[in-house]
């Protein structure tokens, strides 16, 4: 396997925030004095996979969430750097889910106008070039990379390529049916909707942007590339097999 093909854009965001407070309750025990993302695939942790695909996208900085047994992150990153790439941990004794998560980060961000989002327990070589060029095109808020194929497929896309309804909430099917592939762009500005300390699912606050303007949340079919999801120790097990 080629994990990670350098994408030929020039860089264009800078930070980027990978979830990896979960619990991971579905590969348990494997996952029970260890983060989901810090399983080993290939002789190393899966998130290494993410920050290796972020990098080679021009990012510089990363900022990762813990909860579940913090203290294996700093084992695994003892300087916080991983191949010169600067990490700033972030610990939430309170499980926030993504938007309470993204809420929590908002005084790290700095500057920066938009940051790339990345669910820390995938393994993915799809190119992030025609993300970030789709998310200038449209001027959303957000813009989420999809597949076209894999379950489940609960975000819906429509003909101008602006996500028109997320897991059925609108009722709304659009023009396709898609897999969200676990990344998306998305610009600070949207961190205004999120509330401190408040448990939700980044779907909420995206369903509810899409209400009030459906032109704010963009998406992008990409099914160039390799995509796994670590959702099962059958899919983990798969996975390692594959590389090994």
């Amino acid at each position: 396997m080629n994990h990670c093909s350098p994408d030929s854009a020039e860089p264009k965001i800078r930070t980027a925030f990978i979830l990896g407070a979960g619990l991971g309750t579905r590969l348990r025990p494997l996952t029970d004095h260890m983060p989901k993302p810090l399983l080993p695939v290939g002789g190393r942790p899966i998130i290494t996979y993410v920050m290796e695909h972020l990098r080679a996208a021009g990012v510089t900085r990363l900022i990762i969430n813990t909860h579940h047994c913090p203290e294996k992150y700093q084992e695994a990153f003892p300087e916080s750097r991983w191949k010169g790439v600067p990490i700033t941990f972030r610990h939430e004794p309170v499980l926030l889910d993504t938007a309470g998560g993204i809420k929590n980060i908002e005084d790290l961000i700095g500057q920066d106008r938009r940051i790339i989002v990345y669910n820390g327990d995938i393994i993915t070589n799809l190119p992030l070039a025609p993300l970030l060029k789709r998310h200038e095109e449209l001027g959303a808020e957000a813009t989420l990379a999809l597949r076209s194929c894999g379950e489940p497929a609960n975000v819906h896309i429509d003909s101008r390529g602006f996500i028109c309804d997320m897991r059925n909430t609108l009722r709304n099917p659009g023009v396709q049916a898609c897999l969200f592939a676990g990344i998306y762009v998305l610009e600070t500005v949207f961190l205004r909707r999120l509330s401190a300390g408040k448990v939700e699912s980044i779907v909420l606050p995206f369903v509810e942007s899409i209400r009030q303007n459906p032109r704010s949340i963009g998406g992008i079919v990409i099914d160039e590339g390799f995509w796994h999801d670590l959702g099962t120790i059958e899919e983990y097990h798969t996975l390692r097999k594959q590389v090994l």
